[in-house]
């Protein structure tokens, strides 16, 4: 049974030898956890009382994160039975109305007239609104250090995003999109929402990408809207371009290529300055005229991309959403690919596939670059080595990681061989991946995001 708070313990207990109370006063709320802790609460427990989540709970309680939002404050005292003058939360009887000398009468220092009763009255309706005003301008307030963690936070994620499976992703980016949520709802001053935004718009990219890759294209798609309304929010032209650069993706493997090639153009007319982001969609551009056979356009497009990224492409990285040379050249095998140029592409897959390593953090560029070979050995009429090197590339990749937008482009494959040809191969390779869609399904294939 898990343990209880017991109201008693905050007139009556002691932490380090001195009253609770004086930790109250404080709002010393790591002492707070602390003292709960010490009487066998755990901080799970906390964790749920208060409405935050265990590892806000642990940094809290480890000092790594100050709590000074009001509504925080007021629901750490509401889910801890805290009694809310404790804290300094205040309530209409603690408020103390200014008296003014010049209306107080002689008998009884006070001033009994109704014209005095009024004046009392407007005057305490005042002090009600300016406490009122501090509160709401203390709850609009982030920390700078919380403001920190949550970027540190984001940056985490998107470091290991590249490698980890998209259903362990969406469980850890689900407690920081509610940090952020929760702030975001209150007023905030331009720059720290500007700021908050662009988080919002990092973890929203990631929620609206992992889900893609699980084949939810209809919560993907609303995933990227919404981080392209919180790019637009924070004003920046880096998080406005990159996140309409990446919903560019969804449609290219889920639905109508010239969706895709719509969305890059509103990503490269955001700005005018050259960055790795519009090479990004530039590149995502040309392979999608390249699928739907817009020829001249597509590789017009890939010298635009080139260009860019000659410009502004990142240095070699595994972080997500950064376009290193290795990306670039991920996205050139696609648009050679579609092209028909199967020299250029296996040029430009061999070279990529060289950047990223014979142990690649990024396991499933890889493996859509080898779905790309298979498709090129497809055209080439090479059915055999075509649906062995598909079902290798799938067969690679951690059993996390064989998700529908995989599964997709594997049976894209299948279907483009020949029918004549490699029909043992086709028929093998096609039991496969049915095999691996009912495994996905056996594991579960989405993680919730709600409370």
């Amino acid at each position: 049974m898990a343990a209880q708070v017991d109201p008693e313990w905050w007139s009556s207990g002691l932490w380090n030898g001195r009253p609770i109370s004086e930790f109250l006063r404080r709002r010393d709320i790591t002492a707070v956890f602390h003292f709960l802790h010490a009487r066998g609460v755990s901080y799970g427990r906390i964790a749920t009382l208060v409405g935050v989540s265990p590892n806000r709970a642990a940094e809290i309680a480890k000092g790594v994160r100050q709590v000074t939002a009001y509504e925080v404050l007021e629901r750490i005292a509401a889910g801890l039975n805290i009694p809310r003058p404790a804290m300094g939360l205040g309530r209409d009887e603690d408020i103390v109305v200014p008296r003014d000398p010049d209306r107080l009468a002689v008998e009884g220092g006070a001033d009994r007239s109704p014209a005095g009763a009024a004046a009392r009255v407007e005057v305490s309706n005042l002090v009600r609104l300016r406490l009122g005003l501090d509160e709401a301008l203390a709850a609009a307030s982030v920390a700078p250090r919380q403001l920190e963690l949550i970027e540190q936070a984001a940056g985490e994620h998107m470091r290991v995003y590249p490698s980890a499976s998209p259903q362990i992703m969406l469980s850890l980016l689900a407690a920081d999109c509610r940090e952020v949520q929760a702030l975001s709802l209150r007023r905030q001053p331009a720059a720290v929402q500007s700021r908050l935004s662009g988080v919002a718009a990092l973890l929203a990219t990631m929620c609206a990408d992992a889900l893609m890759r699980l084949g939810d294209v209809a919560e993907a798609r609303r995933w990227y809207g919404t981080a392209i309304h919180a790019a637009d929010d924070s004003g920046e032209a880096r998080f406005r371009v990159l996140v309409r650069a990446q919903a560019a993706m969804l449609p290219y493997y889920f639905g109508d290529p010239t969706q895709t090639v719509a969305l890059a153009d509103a990503a490269l007319a955001v700005t005018s300055n050259a960055s790795s982001p519009g090479a990004l969609a530039a590149a995502g551009r040309a392979r999608a005229l390249a699928r739907i056979g817009a020829i001249e356009q597509a590789r017009s497009a890939i010298d635009q991309a080139r260009r860019l990224f000659d410009q502004a492409g990142d240095e070699d990285t595994d972080v997500a959403f950064r376009f290193p040379a290795k990306r670039l050249l991920f996205y050139l095998s696609g648009a050679y690919t579609w092209l028909g140029d199967t020299v250029e592409a296996y040029r430009v897959q061999d070279e990529a596939l060289r950047l990223y390593g014979a142990a690649p953090a990024v396991p499933i560029d890889v493996a859509l670059i080898a779905l790309d070979r298979s498709m090129c050995l497809a055209q080439d009429r090479r059915a055999t080595e075509a649906a062995l090197t598909a079902r290798d590339a799938v067969a690679d990749l951690p059993e996390t990681q064989r998700t529908e937008i995989i599964l997709t482009r594997a049976t894209d494959v299948a279907t483009a061989i020949p029918g004549k040809n490699g029909r043992g191969e086709v028929a093998s390779l096609t039991d496969y991946l049915r095999a691996c869609r009912e495994r996905a399904r056996s594991l579960g294939t989405t993680a919730a995001l709600g409370p």
